[in-house]
């Protein structure tokens, strides 16, 4: 029974992780310029343009995780789903990609050493900074064991190392202090196409394992083996690239009660950091190994940008790495980057890079396609016949029964098959060149004329805008100058309301004086009225005294002098007359003043109110 191939396209996952400053850092006080959104799963990037302007960029992936991310955090939300996937029958690939110094190595295995570690409780023993791969393992063994399904698991470990393949768990007389001489003894592996589109490793050992403590085993083993320096960037630079690959297969049963054998890979890839030699401080061989390794990062980058692009050559082997990588990138593989970058200022430059490479790589689809389940009958078969071949190429050997050379001819028809395969090899790769910057011309071209329309684009825009800005400008200037012939009569009318108010006061002062004035001469007249009454209250008394005298006279002089009382009543008469006269002229005169006095108060009233 067999799996029909899926055909649906998946775009390549990518993770971005952004490592806390290291105790160097912080101790020369470096500004971080990088700000992850977990949530949001955005980061940006403060860059620093001309003019010391500062502007900040900001990329989306599809998760992020900042300084405060733990390694399970890492593993549980962006690599568990893909191992799930392996156990499911697809082929997955898991590679680190950044800086030197960034976290690649601690992000995939961080610390593995677990010598006391058993099988039954070795994920209750797993430590906190226990990497990708170590965590890989346990969640693949804790699976089969949980599943109870028959099982193999086999692992091959590989270095890249300045275009050699290195077999990290072949076994080797390796002690210690003797890493490089025991790798440089070491044979090498070419590359070779498997027949279906890929690629294989020739003379590749592959080891079969039964739990996590032999998984371990040749993990820490091979790990011894990896080339690392000390640079100024990094303490333990990875001076080379490894892919630790695990391939599970699995025994099912269909419901017809037929066997089948279920088959996943993982690859974990872990790449050495590009570098920038003037800072890393590599000289001699280091350089010339930092140089290999930018080499094969740029031909990554290289076929990035092609399969983004689409359409053209993409440059798989212009570099071992790249043909390693070939089925993850734009094959049959599910594929997860974890792209790791630095806060720090100084290394702005290379995160800045890494940001885009990344960023570009979301645009990779991919074809993954879940491995065809065999009959178990189908798998003996198949093994069966490469039996019989094997056995037929022993006894041919042994009975000498084929076509036979001597060693002179072999080793001549041998040379000269290597000088031709070299030779088709070079001109394989002269002609890939030849394409691949064919295809890079065609794109720059492309590039440069998306970039001058964006730019004829940008100049009309912003034509656009100079044309507003320059009637807004107008009417600007129409409002200001309204504005100030506004301002201008509101400054006249403040000067005319001063005057005004001035004019008022004084019009007020002079009123008061006039208020005054008419005060005193009322004060003067009610003195004379009050004179005048004291005169008349005089006279009326003096009248009253002598008409009493005159009375009390007469009186007397009635009795005695009665001849004379015709006299006398018309003297009275006459007295009676001129005091008569005398009142009236008094009371005339009383009553000017009144009159006078009610003139004078009815203008002080009036000007009262006029005030």
């Amino acid at each position: 029974a067999k799996d029909a191939p899926s055909q649906n396209e998946a775009n390549v996952k990518v993770i971005l992780r952004c490592r806390p400053m290291n105790a160097e850092e912080q101790s020369e006080n470096e500004r971080s310029v990088v700000n992850t959104r977990d949530a949001l799963r955005e980061v940006s990037i403060t860059q620093t343009v001309k003019g010391d302007k500062q502007v900040d960029r900001t990329y989306n992936f599809d998760q992020v995780f900042g300084a405060h991310a733990t390694q399970e955090d890492i593993y549980d939300d962006a690599v568990r789903p893909v191992v799930e996937e392996v156990l499911e029958g697809f082929n997955c690939t898991i590679f680190a990609y950044g800086q030197t110094g960034t976290g690649k190595t601690h992000t995939m295995e961080g610390y593995h050493d677990w010598d006391d570690a058993s099988s039954d409780s070795f994920a209750d023993s797993m430590p906190s900074n226990a990497g990708v791969i170590p965590r890989a393992m346990s969640h693949i063994f804790s699976h089969l064991k949980a599943k109870g399904v028959e099982h193999s698991v086999k692992c091959t470990f590989l270095e890249l190392y300045n275009e050699e393949i290195t077999d990290l768990l072949a076994v080797s007389d390796l002690v210690e202090g003797t890493v490089e001489a025991a790798n440089a003894k070491a044979p090498k592996h070419p590359l070779m196409e498997d027949g279906k589109g890929g690629v294989a490793v020739k003379g590749l050992e592959e080891v079969a394992v039964a739990n996590p403590e032999e998984i371990f085993d040749h993990i820490r083993r091979g790990s011894a083996k990896r080339r690392t320096a000390e640079t100024l960037m990094n303490k333990q630079s990875s001076r080379s690239h490894s892919v630790f690959s695990v391939t599970v297969h699995t025994k099912e049963s269909t419901p017809d009660g037929e066997d089948v054998i279920r088959c996943g890979k993982l690859n974990l890839v872990d790449l050495a950091g590009s570098e920038n030699i003037s800072r890393s401080g590599a000289v001699d061989k280091r350089a010339r190994e930092a140089g290999e390794i930018n080499k094969s990062l740029l031909t990554l980058g290289r076929v990035i940008a092609a399969l983004v692009a689409g359409g053209g050559h993409v440059p798989y082997r212009d570099s071992k790495l790249t043909r390693l990588l070939r089925d993850a990138l734009g094959g049959k593989s599910k594929t997860c980057i974890i792209a790791t970058v630095s806060p720090a200022a100084h290394s702005a430059e290379e995160t800045l890079q890494t940001l885009e490479y990344a960023h570009r790589a979301k645009s990779i689809k991919n074809k993954p396609e879940i491995n065809q389940r065999v009959t178990k009958n189908a798998l003996l078969k198949d093994l069966q016949k490469e039996i019989e071949r094997l056995t037929a190429d022993l006894t041919a050997t042994r009975e000498k029964n084929g076509v036979y050379l001597s060693q002179q001819s072999y080793d001549e028809q041998e040379k000269e098959r290597v000088d031709l395969r070299a030779r088709a090899d070079e001109l394989r790769s002269a002609l890939d060149l030849a394409k691949s910057e064919l295809a890079s011309l065609a794109a720059l071209f492309e590039d440069q004329k998306k970039a001058h329309k964006a730019l004829q684009r940008e100049h009309a825009t912003h034509a656009e805008k100079v044309c507003i800005a320059e009637r807004t400008a107008r009417v600007a200037h129409a409002e200001l100058s309204k504005a100030q012939r506004g301002q201008r009569e509101q400054a006249h009318l403040a000067d005319e309301f001063e005057a005004a108010q001035e004019r008022l006061r004084v019009k007020t002062d002079s009123l008061g004086d006039a208020l005054a004035s008419a005060k005193d001469e009322m004060r003067s007249l009610f003195g004379k009225i009050e004179r005048y009454s004291d005169v008349d209250a005089a006279n009326a008394s003096v009248i009253e005294s002598v008409r009493l005298d005159v009375t009390a006279h007469l009186e007397r002089l009635e009795a005695s002098l009665a001849e004379v009382k015709t006299a006398e009543e018309s003297a009275r008469a006459a007295t009676r007359r001129a005091v008569d006269d005398a009142k009236k002229a008094r009371s005339a005169e009383a009553d000017e003043l009144r009159d006078q006095l009610r003139r004078t108060r009815a203008d002080a009233e009036a000007a009262t109110r006029k005030a």
